[in-house]
C-alpha cells in the first residue's frame, strides 16, 4: 500500500486526476459561454469514442430493419399480385356478363317488335354445338320436342333467318343453316321468299353460293319487280314456313339457266359466325 503510494508517477497522476476533476467541478457550477481546454478534451474525447461506438451499431441497426422492410415489402407486392389476379378474372367476368347482357337486350327487344308484327311465338334457344363438318353446316340447340320443337321450324336471329330444324330430340334439335343449302350435297326445302312490301314478287331459296357467300333464289319470273337492293323476307306461302322474316339483300340479278326464269343473289342478313343465342319461330297452328 504503502509502496504504492510511493511511487512518484502514480502520485502525481492522481493529483492531476483530482486537479481536473476540481475543475470540472467548479466550472460547472459557472455558467459560462466558453468552456476551458480540458472541458474541451474531455468533451472531444467523449464524442470521438462515442462515434466510434455509434456508427457500427446504427449500421447494424439499419441492416436489420432494411431486412424487416423487405419482408414486408415481399408480402405486399405477394398480396398485390393476387388481388391483380382476381381483378382480372373479376374484370373478364364482367366483359363476359356486359356482353351477354347487351345480346339479350337487343333480344328482347327484337321480340318485342316482332309481337307487334305478326303473331308468331319465338322460343330463345343457346347454342351448344357447331359441327366443323365443311359439307354439313348445322349447329345444336338447347331446346327439343320437350319444349315444343318441330321438324322445318325456322331459326333466326336479331339481324335474319340462318336456318331451320332438320331433327328434333327430346332435349335438344339439329338446325340446318342457310349456307348448307346446297343441291349437291343435300334435298333441302326451299324457302318461299318475296320482296319485303311487295305481294307480287316470288321466288325460292334453295341453295348457298360459298364462293361468294350468297343465297341463291331461284324460279323467279321474268317480269318480276324485284331488282338489286330490295329486302328479302320469308313469303308465307307453301303454309309450311311463317312469313315476314328477313332473309337479305338482292345482290344481283340475272337470266337462269335455261332462259325461263331469273336467278338473284341475295347477300345474308344474319351471320353465320359465333353464334350463341338464336329463336326458333314458331308458327300458331303448325
Amino acid at each position: 500500500m504503502f509502496k504504492l503510494f510511493g511511487n512518484k508517477k502514480l502520485f502525481l497522476l492522481l493529483l492531476g486526476l483530482i486537479f481536473f476533476t476540481a475543475l470540472m467541478g467548479i466550472s460547472s457550477i459557472e455558467k459560462r459561454d466558453n468552456l476551458i481546454w480540458p472541458e474541451k478534451f474531455l468533451k472531444d474525447s467523449v464524442s470521438w469514442m462515442q462515434g466510434l461506438v455509434y456508427r457500427p451499431a446504427g449500421y447494424i441497426a439499419g441492416f436489420f430493419e432494411n431486412i424487416g422492410d423487405l419482408r414486408v415489402i415481399h408480402e405486399e407486392n405477394k398480396t398485390l399480385k393476387l388481388t391483380l389476379s382476381q381483378y382480372a378474372r373479376d374484370r373478364a367476368k364482367l366483359n363476359t356478363l356486359e356482353e351477354e347482357n347487351k345480346r339479350l337486350t337487343e333480344a328482347l327487344q327484337f321480340t318485342e317488335e316482332q309481337k307487334e308484327l305478326n303473331n308468331y311465338k319465338f322460343h330463345i334457344a343457346h347454342v351448344v354445338a357447331v359441327n366443323p363438318d365443311a359439307f354439313n353446316d348445322t349447329i345444336t340447340i338447347n331446346l327439343g320436342s320437350k319444349h315444343g320443337m318441330k321438324l322445318n321450324m325456322l331459326v333466326t336471329t336479331t339481324d335474319g333467318l340462318i336456318g331451320r330444324i332438320s331433327e328434333v330430340n327430346p332435349l335438344f334439335s339439329t338446325v340446318q343453316l342457310l349456307t348448307d343449302f346446297n343441291d349437291q350435297f343435300n334435298n333441302s326445302i326451299g324457302i318461299a321468299a318475296t320482296v319485303l312490301g311487295s305481294e307480287e314478287s316470288f321466288g325460292i331459296i334453295q341453295s348457298y353460293d360459298e364462293k361468294e357467300n350468297v343465297l341463291i333464289m331461284s324460279q323467279i319470273n321474268q317480269n318480276d319487280i324485284l331488282k338489286e337492293g330490295d329486302i328479302i323476307i320469308t313469303s308465307g306461302l307453301g303454309k309450311l314456313f311463317p312469313e315476314g322474316i328477313e332473309i337479305g339483300t338482292v345482290l344481283s340479278r340475272e337470266v337462269g339457266d335455261y332462259g325461263l326464269t331469273h336467278i338473284a343473289k341475295i347477300t345474308p342478313a344474319a351471320k353465320f359466325d359465333n353464334l350463341r343465342e338464336v329463336f326458333v319461330v314458331e308458327k300458331p297452328g303448325m
